[in-house]
C-alpha cells in the first residue's frame, strides 16, 4: 500500500525516492471495515484521510431526517472537512462513512505542524495536492449545478463508472439529487448497455 502513496506523492514533488519513502514510512496506515463512520455530523474534525483502497461517502442529514450524499471519494483522493480559517473547533456539517472496506492514511490534524517540521518540503507538496483537489472540486460543482439529472448520470458513466458498482443505488441517487425511482427511469432511458 505504501507504494500507492509514494507514486501519488511523486506527482506533486521532485523529492528523491528515499525522501518520499521516509515520508510514507512515517504515516499511519489503517484498515477500516465497510460501514465504519469516520466522522459523525456534529463532531469536531480531528483527522484527515487519504484513500489507498476503498470508497468513502460524505453526507449530511437535515433536521427533518433527509440524508443527502455530497461526495464519494475513492483511491488516491484526500478526504478533509474544511472549516473557515481559525474555526477548526467547529462541529462538522457532514459525516464520513466507509462505503467499502478501506485502507486509509490517517492524519491527526493537531499534529500537522509537527509533521511539517520533521519533513521539510511536505507542507509545499500537500499544498499542491490540495490546490489540485480544489480545482477539480470547483470544476465538478460548476458542471453539476448547470446540468440535468440525466446529464449528471451520464457524467458518472463517462468519468467515474466504477461508482455504479461500488455504491448503493439509493446513495447514488441522493448524490445526483434525485430519487432512486428517477435513477431507475434514467437508466432505462439510456439503455442497459450503458449500466
Amino acid at each position: 500500500m505504501k507504494e500507492i502513496l509514494i507514486n501519488y506523492m511523486k506527482k506533486y514533488s521532485d523529492r528523491s525516492e528515499a525522501e518520499l519513502d521516509k515520508v510514507a514510512s512515517d504515516v499511519v496506515i489503517t484498515p477500516f471495515n465497510k460501514g465504519t463512520v469516520l466522522l459523525q455530523q456534529g463532531e469536531v474534525t480531528e483527522q484527515c484521510f487519504f484513500i489507498l483502497k476503498g470508497c468513502i461517502r460524505k453526507f449530511a442529514v437535515s433536521e427533518s431526517g433527509k440524508e443527502t450524499t455530497v461526495e464519494f471519494y475513492t483511491e488516491e483522493q484526500s478526504v478533509t472537512i474544511f472549516h473557515p480559517h481559525g474555526l477548526s473547533d467547529q462541529p462538522s456539517k457532514y459525516s464520513l462513512e466507509c462505503v467499502e472496506d478501506c485502507v486509509l492514511v490517517v492524519g491527526d490534524l493537531s499534529e500537522e505542524q509537527v509533521v511539517y517540521d520533521t519533513n521539510p518540503g511536505l507542507e509545499t507538496m500537500i499544498l499542491k495536492m490540495v490546490e489540485g483537489d480544489m480545482g477539480e472540486i470547483h470544476d465538478h460543482f460548476a458542471a453539476f449545478i448547470s446540468s440535468t439529472p440525466e446529464e449528471r448520470y451520464q457524467s458518472i458513466l463517462e468519468n467515474r463508472p466504477e461508482l455504479l458498482k461500488r455504491v448503493p443505488q439509493h446513495q447514488l441517487a441522493s448524490y445526483l439529487g434525485i430519487t432512486p425511482e428517477s435513477l431507475s427511469r434514467i437508466k432505462k432511458r439510456l439503455g442497459s448497455s450503458q449500466i
